[in-house]
C-alpha cells in the first residue's frame, strides 16, 4: 500500500469527501503537462501519462487504455490500486463504479480547476441519481504533494516567423472573429495551450518536447486579451502582442473576473478543454456555445506553407533516421548497443540536421518483450542490451522550424521466428494498404480504420491504440481532432479527413513477455480526383524509412501487398540517397531496390 494512497485518504476524511478522482492535468486540459501537475504519478505511481485515477475509503481503481495495460500493472503492484482496463469486456465504467462504490447522500471531490466542464457535468447528471453531489474545490493533492514538488516552468516565449506559420497571427486573429460571427457569437475563450501558441504564433517551452506555454486567451467582442505570467515574456513579445492589438495582463487568474464581466451574450467555449471552474464564472443570462474552437479547426488543417514545410522537416527527420537505421545494423553484431545508447545515438543524428530544435516526445527505445509496452521508457539504471537476435522497436520524432514528425520502426537484431516473421509482415502490409486509400471528402477515420485491421481481425487479433493520431505544426505530437481508431467517442462528428490534416500511420502487434512491433509514418491528406460522386482525397505519404526486408515473410503478401511494399521502399531509396555517403547508399540500395527481387 503506498503510503501516498493513505495520506490522500486522510485529507478526504477531513474534507467530507467519500471518493475522490484525480488525473495528471492542469488547468488547461491538454494531454502533455509539467511535471508539478503529475497528481495521479505521485499518489499511485503509475507513469504513464494518461489515466485517470478514483479513490474511496476503502477500495482505489485507474482506468487507463492498452498502451499502458503491461506498463501499468508492473507499476500498480502492491500500490493497493487496481488497475481497470479500459475497452475491455471485464473493465466495469468509472461512472457506474463510482456511483457504486459512495453511499447515498455521499460526495465525490475533485480540483475543479483541472477537469473539464464536461466530465464534471456528466458526473455531476449520473450521479445524481443516487444523490450524490460533487465538491469541486478540493485540490486534496497540493495538500500532501509539498516536499519534492518541481514548481511550474515559467519560459520565455518566441516568435514563429511567417515563413513557417504560412499566415501572420493577426490574420488567424481576424479569422477568429469572423469565425465567431458565423457561429453568431462575440466571444470565444481558449484555454488550450496549443491552441493558443498557433493562433498566435508563438512558441514556448513550459512542457518537456512540447513548444508551448500555459495562458488563456479570451476575445470579447473588439478586445481580445492574452492572461499569461510575467516571466514568460521578453521586451520583444511584449511589442509583438501590442502590436496585434492584444491586451496582456499578467495576472493570469484575472481571467476568472473578466469572465464574470463579460461584454458579449455569446460566447463559443470547447467544453472538453475547459474547466468547471472557468465555465461557472460565465454569468447565468449568457449564452455559451460548447463546441470544438474556431482556431482548434482551423490548426487541425495545415495550410499550402505549412505542408511544404512538413516535407522539407520529414526529409531532414528521415535522413536522420535512415542513417540510424545504418549504424544500427552495422554495429548490432559488436554486442554494445543498448537501448539507452542507440536513444542517444539517434539524438546525435537528428542534432546534426539543420534547424534541429528537440524532440518531439521521449524516444521509445526498446528490445524484445520491453517492446510489447507501447509507451515503454528506457531506463539508465536497468540498461538493456541489445542481443542479436529478435527485435528491436524505437518509436521517436523531432521539432524542427518547419514542423513536427513522428515515426516508428521496428528492425530485426538478428534470426527471427515464424511467429516474429509473420506479425512484421502483416504490420508492414497494414500501414502501406492505408497510406493506399482513396476517400470521399469528408470520410471519418472510423470508416478509415478498417483498412488496417481488416488484417488482424480476420486472424483474431488487434492492437490496443488508436491507428492514427494528428501531429501539430511545431506543436504538441498529439494534436485533435483527426484521428484514426475503429472506437468512437464524444469527438467522432470532429474526426473528418480533410486536405491539409497530417496524421499518423501506426499500426502494430504486442505479445506480452515475447515482442512488440509498430511501423509508423505521417501521412498528409490530399486532394485526388474529383467527379459525379464528388470529390475524392487520398493520403500522400511523408515519412521515407526503409521497411526492414530482413523481417518481411513474402509469402503471407497479396500480390498488392508486394506492389505497395516494393513502390515504397523504390521511393525511400529515391528520396533518402541524396543525403547519405557512398557507404550508407550501398546499403540503402541493397534493402529497397533488391527488395524487388526478394519479393
Amino acid at each position: 500500500m503506498r503510503k501516498e494512497l493513505e495520506r490522500l485518504r486522510e485529507e478526504m476524511r477531513q474534507a467530507g469527501c467519500d471518493a475522490y478522482i484525480t488525473a495528471d492535468c492542469d488547468d488547461h486540459l491538454g494531454e502533455y503537462t509539467d511535471r508539478h501537475f503529475n497528481c495521479m504519478e505521485f499518489i499511485s505511481g503509475f507513469t504513464g501519462g494518461d489515466g485517470t485515477l478514483v479513490v474511496t475509503m476503502e477500495e482505489a481503481g485507474l482506468w487507463t487504455d492498452g498502451r499502458y495495460f503491461i506498463q501499468a500493472e508492473k507499476e500498480l503492484k502492491g500500490s493497493g490500486i487496481t488497475l481497470m482496463k479500459e475497452g475491455q469486456p471485464d473493465c466495469p465504467e468509472m461512472l457506474s463504479w463510482i456511483r457504486e462504490h459512495i453511499p447515498v447522500g455521499g460526495t465525490l471531490g475533485f480540483d475543479g480547476k483541472t477537469v473539464s466542464f464536461r466530465r464534471a457535468k456528466e458526473l455531476e447528471r449520473k450521479l445524481a441519481l443516487k444523490g450524490i453531489g460533487l465538491s469541486a474545490d478540493n485540490d486534496l493533492i497540493a495538500k500532501i504533494w509539498i516536499k519534492g514538488r518541481p514548481a511550474p516552468r515559467e519560459e520565455k516565449i518566441w516568435i514563429l516567423p511567417e515563413q513557417y506559420a504560412g499566415k501572420s497571427a493577426g490574420e488567424k486573429l481576424a479569422e477568429l472573429k469572423s469565425d465567431l460571427r458565423e457561429k453568431g457569437a462575440g466571444a470565444c475563450l481558449l484555454t488550450a495551450a496549443d491552441e493558443i501558441a498557433w493562433l498566435l504564433n508563438l512558441r514556448g517551452d513550459d512542457i518537456p518536447y512540447c513548444p508551448t506555454f500555459a495562458s488563456f486567451f479570451l476575445m470579447d467582442g473588439e478586445q481580445s486579451t492574452l492572461y499569461i505570467s510575467k516571466p514568460h515574456l521578453t521586451e520583444e513579445t511584449k511589442r509583438y502582442l501590442s502590436d496585434l492589438g492584444l491586451r496582456t495582463e499578467t495576472e493570469v487568474l484575472k481571467v476568472y473576473e473578466d469572465i464574470r464581466a463579460l461584454r458579449s451574450d455569446v460566447i463559443v467555449i470547447d467544453d472538453l478543454q475547459t474547466s468547471w471552474n472557468m465555465v461557472q464564472n460565465i454569468p447565468a443570462e449568457k449564452d455559451v456555445i460548447f463546441s470544438l474552437t474556431p482556431a482548434a479547426i482551423r490548426k487541425n488543417r495545415k495550410n499550402e506553407v505549412e505542408c511544404e514545410n512538413l516535407r522539407k522537416a520529414q526529409q531532414k527527420d528521415c535522413a536522420a533516421v535512415t542513417k540510424f537505421m545504418y549504424r544500427f545494423k552495422k554495429e548490432m553484431a559488436s554486442g554494445s548497443l543498448t537501448e539507452c545508447g542507440t536513444a542517444d545515438l539517434l539524438y546525435e543524428l537528428r542534432a546534426e540536421q539543420e534547424g534541429f530544435l528537440g524532440e518531439s516526445f521521449a524516444t521509445i527505445s526498446a528490445y524484445g518483450e520491453n517492446a510489447a509496452m507501447c509507451h515503454y521508457s528506457p531506463s539508465r539504471e536497468r540498461d538493456v542490451i541489445i542481443r542479436p537476435r529478435g527485435l528491436y522497436l524505437v518509436d521517436s520524432g523531432g521539432h524542427y522550424p518547419e514542423g513536427s514528425t513522428d515515426i516508428t520502426r521496428t528492425w530485426a537484431c538478428g534470426p527471427l521466428t515464424q511467429e516474429e516473421k509473420e506479425a512484421y509482415t502483416m504490420v508492414a502490409c497494414a500501414n502501406l494498404r492505408l497510406a493506399d486509400a482513396v476517400f470521399p471528402k469528408g470520410t471519418n477515420g472510423l470508416t478509415l480504420d478498417y483498412a488496417v485491421r481488416e488484417l488482424f481481425w480476420k486472424k483474431g487479433m488487434d492492437f490496443n491504440h488508436g491507428t492514427g493520431h494528428g501531429v501539430g505544426y511545431l506543436l504538441n505530437v498529439h494534436e485533435g481532432p483527426a484521428n484514426i481508431r475503429f472506437r468512437a467517442n464524444s469527438s467522432t462528428v470532429c474526426d473528418r479527413m480533410e486536405e491539409g490534416v497530417y496524421v499518423s500511420d501506426e499500426p502494430g502487434l504486442y505479445v506480452e513477455a515475447k515482442f512488440g512491433i509498430r511501423l509508423e509514418n505521417m501521412l498528409l491528406v490530399v486532394k485526388d480526383h474529383e467527379n459525379d460522386f464528388g470529390q475524392f482525397l487520398t493520403f500522400e505519404t511523408m515519412t521515407y524509412v526503409p521497411f526492414d526486408r530482413e523481417a518481411m515473410e513474402p509469402s503471407l503478401m497479396t500480390e498488392e501487398d508486394k506492389r505497395l511494399y516494393n513502390t515504397y521502399q523504390r521511393n525511400v531509396f529515391e528520396k533518402m540517397s541524396p543525403f547519405l555517403t557512398e557507404e550508407e547508399n550501398v546499403w540503402l540500395r541493397k534493402i529497397c531496390e533488391d527488395g524487388v527481387k526478394f519479393m
